[in-house]
């Protein structure tokens, strides 16, 4: 028996594949099913099963693709329904893969059809969950994102993930390891450690979800500090749960090279969004107007999608060199299919042709210490813990997720500094800022942590978050 997790950083995301006696099953892949297919001719193995533990909200899914590729059917937990042929499994009902089992432990709460496949070895003995977004390590899955769908509070979706979880899961034995789908980042929870694997046993002692003393304070613990889930979630799950366009169709469109007067005349007929994946230190220094930058070298996926959020947005792209199908691909990881090619030779070819470019006002966290007096403005786009934890004195809290909900009460005529950790949220916010017409402000380079480091511009008190958090 083999079980390997393939984890994705961007995405904060953990498939899984599982060999056994020449028989395979891969839970919860990822859109791009490829390097699957090279593992499973690798190892001369047959595809038996794919597993979903529930349809994904923050990325879509490979299964569809994958199921055409191999044949191999997708299981679903009960409840399912799928516009697609799947086993919709019943609850302890067992799957073989060689001399292993699968058996399907029904968990609601994060979802209705949310399942944890429990993992019986070739003697007998539990080995294993695959948890799904049932239990992560350190925290359990939000029960806020299937209200509608389920038609009920977040409250009683909390309750039924308590009885999954203490019913379900903590009987299990202390020495079964623990696969979840996510970890630390992923807006699927609030207090994941960065650890990607434990025992369950370990779990019960250091999961503050597990360790509550009735319903009622599970309940109240799991909702407490909840924020607002990414708009794009729901078009995901809509994505997993129909299906969608295969990845091969969607990479050939994207992969379209489009010279400089090829991409203007798209951009003007399509309404196209431009989307600039450099690097911040590159993009202020000169780009397209109007363009968005979200850096590839970054938490790209996550946050096009709270930033463009509709996946139909037809998007045009500015790449550095080779990087095109990389960045085909992780936008095709959360939904944005909508791909209609990319500028030939990069933003040098737009610059060299004598288009109009535009640029960022960035200076040094030392010429922001000069800068900085009581009277000064500052807008600090970090998340509220964040904030909380240690800021510039007076500064404004406003994260960048929220960014279409607090740009319209900007005052354009009032100049404000702009920053995030380390300038790759405040880029974005400033290309936002920009496109909409606000251009008097200043992005602050390396963010937070630079200025700091200056040791020139009050800041609060440090608080840390994670001993005030729960």
């Amino acid at each position: 028996m083999k079980i390997e997790q393939i984890y994705t950083g961007c995405l904060a995301q953990g498939a899984y594949y599982i060999v056994s006696e020449g028989e395979a099953a891969i839970i919860d892949p990822l859109r791009e099913v490829q390097p699957y297919l090279d593992r499973l001719e690798k190892d001369n193995v047959k595809l038996k099963y794919i597993f979903e533990t529930h349809f994904h909200a923050d990325f879509v899914s490979g299964h569809v693709d994958l199921s055409k590729k191999t044949g191999a059917p997708i299981i679903y937990g009960p409840t399912a329904a799928p516009e697609f042929e799947a086993i919709v499994a019943e609850d302890n009902q067992v799957f073989e893969i060689g001399k292993i089992k699968i058996k399907v432990l029904h968990t609601p709460g994060h979802t209705m059809e949310s399942s944890t496949y429990l993992l019986i070895d070739e003697n007998g003995k539990n080995h294993a969950i695959f948890s799904g977004d049932t239990l992560f390590l350190g925290d359990v899955g939000r029960p806020d994102l299937a209200q509608k769908a389920a038609n009920l509070t977040q409250e009683e979706l909390a309750g039924l993930l308590y009885d999954s979880l203490y019913h379900k899961i903590l009987p299990l034995e202390d020495d079964i390891t623990v696969y979840p789908a996510h970890g630390a980042g992923s807006a699927c929870g609030k207090n994941m450690q960065k650890e990607t694997v434990d025992t369950l046993g370990n779990q019960k002692q250091t999961n503050y979800a597990l360790k509550q003393t009735s319903k009622e304070s599970f309940i109240a613990a799991v909702l407490d500090g909840l924020t607002a889930p990414p708009k794009y979630f729901g078009m995901n799950v809509a994505m997993n749960k129909k299906g969608y366009t295969s990845f091969d169709e969607v990479l050939a469109k994207g992969k379209t090279a489009l010279s400089v007067d090829e991409f203007e005349t798209a951009a003007e007929e399509t309404g196209a969004l431009i989307l600039d994946t450099r690097n911040a230190a590159e993009f202020y220094k000169g780009f397209i107007p109007q363009s968005i930058n979200i850096g590839l070298k970054g938490d790209f996926a996550p946050w096009v999608g709270s930033m463009i959020v509709d996946v139909q947005q037809p998007i045009l792209l500015v790449c550095d060199d080779c990087t095109e199908e990389e960045t085909i691909t992780r936008l095709s990881r959360v939904g944005f299919d909508n791909v209609l090619g990319y500028l030939k030779g990069g933003f040098e070819s737009w610059k060299n042709s004598g288009k109009e470019i535009d640029t960022v006002h960035r200076i040094s966290p030392e010429e922001f210490a000069e800068k900085f007096n009581e009277n000064s403005k500052v807008i600090d786009v970090r998340k509220e813990g964040e904030y909380a934890a240690e800021h510039v004195n007076d500064a404004y809290s406003k994260p960048l997720a929220y960014i279409n909900d607090w740009v319209g009460n900007i005052n354009p005529d009032e100049h404000f500094f702009l920053h995030c950790a380390g300038g790759y949220r405040s880029m974005i916010a400033a290309s936002i800022l920009q496109a909409r017409g606000y251009r008097n402000f200043t992005e602050v380079e390396g963010g937070f942590n630079g200025i700091k480091k200056t040791e020139k511009v009050p800041t609060t008190d440090f608080v840390c978050q994670s001993k005030t958090a729960l």
